[in-house]
Order: C-alpha cells, then structure tokens, then sequence
C-alpha cells in the first residue's frame, strides 16, 4: 500500500513539474521534490531528501550549460526552450532520485518485518534479500519514462484540447463567440480556471502539500543566498516563499501571453486552431522565459506586472516550510555549491 502511495505521489508531481521547478542556466535555482528539494548551479546540481526514518540522503552531480556546449543556444528566446527543457530533464531524473529514496526504506522496513528474517543474525543473508526487493520496487527508467509521456499527454489534453473544445462548444450556442478575439479569450480563460483549480485540487491532498512545503523552502533559501545571508534555519526563514523566478510564474506568463498571441492568427477551423497551439508552444515559452528573467532582474517594471499573476498563485504551490524542510533545501544548495566551487564557476546574482 505504500509503495501504491508513493507511486501515486510520484505521478502527481510530475503532473505539477513545470510549476515547481525554476530553469535559468547562470543562476541558482531548485526545485521541490519528494520530501526534498533539488537545488541547481551554473555548473552543478545537488539533492536532498529526507527519509521516513529522519536520515537525510544526498546527490550531487556536475552540469554542462547547454549555452557553452554550442553558442547558439543562447541565443535570446531560443535559449529560454533550450534552458527550460534542460531544467525539466533535471527535475525529472531528481523526482525519480526523491522516489526512489522512499522506496528504499519501505522496502527495508518490509524485509525487516519478513518472517524469512526472523535469524536477523545472519547478516550477509539479510542484505541480500534487502538488495532484491530494492531493485523490485524501484521506480525503473522505462516506468519514469511513461510517466513523463502521460504527463505530456495530460498538459496537451488538458490544456490545449479541452479549453478548445469548450470555447468552440459555445460559439455554437451563440455565433458572437466565434470571433476572433472573444474566441481566444474565452479559450485562454478556460485554460486558465482549468490550471487554477487542478493545481488547487491537488493542493487538498496532503501528500502534495507537503510538496508545497518544500517548495516553500526552495524560494527562500534562494532568497537568502541571493541577498548574501547566511545559509542556516533562522536567517533563511525570515523569506518569502514567493519568487519571481519560479515555474508558477512562467506557466502564468505562458498562459497569458498564449491568448494575445492567438487572437492575431486568422485560423478558424477547429483543428487548424489545435495544431497552432501545438506548434507556438516553443516560442511562446522562449518569449515568456525571455519576460520572466527580465522582471526578476528589473522588479519595479512594467513586465514585472505580467508575472503578477505566477507570484498570485504562489500562494498555493508553495507553503510555509517547518525547520527540517528548510534544512533539507540548505542542505541540497551547499552539495550543488561544493561541486560548483570544485569546477571553479561564477554564479550571477539576480
């Protein structure tokens, strides 16, 4: 049952992937995950997560920038697809690592409650079986990789398709809402609510909120190491938990950019319509990211306004975090700095 739980968890944050992670190659940023948070350098990365047990385990890997592998990737616009995908990969490989943490220990619990364990004497014995159900209930490459293809199919689906659908439903019931402009609003208003109330709605399982907790985490020690404070409980937890550089923000300015954009394509058949939204995608959300790293950076300007709404809606996906989930956040961001000052990188300081 708590495997089946914690599969569960695992394909709800997925679902919420976009939301909680923050891509910007030349600055620090993160990411909650499972019970942990994932933090991300120029040049390295780090996790921590925290166990059922109270044990917190760390990962730290060095990071390639995608801009210094090939020039034109950072390229503006381009760099903010080329930059987000690379962040979503990275999210993706540390929701799998936070997973797979849990799994481990339910896994050990069980084998320790195992009648076949009952000579716990025999230690070499007991490792071993401890190892197969380790390698049974792991989340596997293949299972991680239909979960991100649901996930894929669940955004197209549930935010290009459906508000699609509805908007074309009521230009039938009145032809006034087959006009251009009324049409792409009520379509973009649809898609909107629709993400308002399932990031709400997951918000109410406990699980998730907890998620949300962590995430809190994330932005304020993001907040402290950018305001140059020291790294611990006290001094990080003073912070907001609302940043203007996090996925919420971006998934809003998305949104919102994505209904002005439409209104001036003159398409009017419904598939037509579906297939714009499919194709502008990438350069909508370069445009956006573009937009996001700008207001983060000059915060008193007109573009900051249009990330307004993403810090709005912070106020459900992220959540005052307690002490130990700040900590887990401080401690992943010193394993991603270690690495870092290891490969002698520059941080830039928005």
């Amino acid at each position: 049952m708590r495997r089946w739980r914690q599969n569960l968890r695992f394909l709800g944050a997925v679902q919420l992937l976009p939301a909680l992670e923050s891509g910007e190659e030349t600055l620090v940023g993160g990411q909650a995950v499972l019970e942990g948070v994932m933090m991300r350098s120029p040049h390295a990365w780090g996790i921590a997560v925290r166990k059922p047990s109270g044990e917190i385990v760390t990962h730290s890997e060095p990071l390639e920038r995608p801009s210094e592998q090939h020039k034109w990737m950072g390229w503006p616009v381009v760099r903010g697809v080329v930059t987000l995908g690379h962040a979503m990969t990275l999210g993706f490989r540390a929701l799998k690592f936070s997973a797979n943490a849990a799994l481990e220990e339910i896994s050990a619990d069980q084998s320790n409650d195992d009648g076949s364990n009952a000579a716990r004497g025999d230690e070499a014995r007991a490792n071993d079986y401890q190892g197969k159900n380790k390698k049974k209930f792991e989340i596997t490459g293949w299972m991680a990789g239909l979960n991100m293809a649901f996930s894929v199919a669940f955004f197209i689906f549930m935010y290009k398709y459906l508000p699609l659908v509805a908007a074309t439903e009521l230009k039938k019931v009145n032809p006034v809402f087959g006009q251009q402009f009324l049409f792409n609003l009520v379509d973009g208003l649809i898609r909107i609510a629709m993400f308002l109330l399932f990031v709400w709605g997951v918000s109410l399982w406990k699980d998730i909120r907890r998620v949300y907790e962590y995430h809190g985490a994330e932005h304020k020690t993001v907040f402290a190491f950018e305001n140059g404070d020291p790294l611990e409980t006290a001094a990080v937890q003073k912070y907001s938990t609302y940043h203007p550089r996090c996925g919420t923000s971006f998934l809003m300015t998305v949104m919102i950019i994505s209904m002005v954009v439409y209104m001036f394509i003159p398409v009017t058949t419904f598939w037509a319509r579906f297939a714009e939204r499919i194709i502008l995608l990438p350069l909508i959300a370069g445009v956006s990211y573009e937009i996001i790293r700008f207001a983060a950076k000059h915060r008193g300007s007109l573009f900051a306004l249009m990330t307004a709404p993403g810090l709005w809606l912070q106020r459900i996906t992220t959540q005052p975090p307690d002490d130990s989930e700040v900590e887990c956040a401080i401690v992943a961001l010193d394993e991603a700095m270690k690495l870092e000052k290891q490969r002698g990188g520059e941080l830039v300081i928005a």
